[in-house]
């Protein structure tokens, strides 16, 4: 099944670009869930990973996340505290698609103040259309999974 669901959020710093990436998403005829934040005034980013991560792990057969701040790092480090989320920091299309074809990440990250715009879109693409290659690759998901019951 292809998942055609995102959910979708960002902190201040990110907030330009998901509205770029939003009707960019809608124009290929996703579903979108805009989880935050609607203004470039400060805030706190772990608040917006975690209605993503919340609403992805609710749906994990059918939607992805895509998160979005200044660096992608402080989405990332908070997106992997969610049980059963794979978020992976992308500043090129080559890491988006390995990371969906070998780690079968379900929540990419962007850093708005490290790429452009344009780039950002090629990167949402490589992510979202790639699959899971599964193999030897499920084998070391399944362990990498395992860590979070320890």
């Amino acid at each position: 099944m292809e998942k055609r669901k995102i959910y979708i959020g960002a902190d201040s710093a990110g907030y330009e670009l998901k509205r770029e990436v939003i009707p960019y998403l809608l124009e290929r005829g996703y579903e979108v869930v805009d989880c935050g934040t609607d203004s470039t005034a400060s805030c706190h980013y772990p608040d917006f990973a975690g209605a993503v991560c919340e609403n992805v792990k609710k749906e994990l057969d059918t939607s992805f996340g895509i998160l979005i701040c200044g660096t992608g790092i402080g989405m990332s480090m908070c997106a992997n505290k969610y049980k059963g989320i794979r978020a992976a920091v992308c500043s090129d299309t080559y890491s988006a698609k390995m990371t969906r074809q070998h780690n079968d990440a379900n929540v990419l990250c962007i850093g708005a103040r490290v790429i452009g715009s344009c780039l950002a879109l090629d990167i949402v693409d490589a992510f979202l259309s790639n699959g899971f290659e599964g193999g030897r690759h499920a084998v070391r998901v399944e362990m990498m999974m395992e860590i979070e019951n320890k």
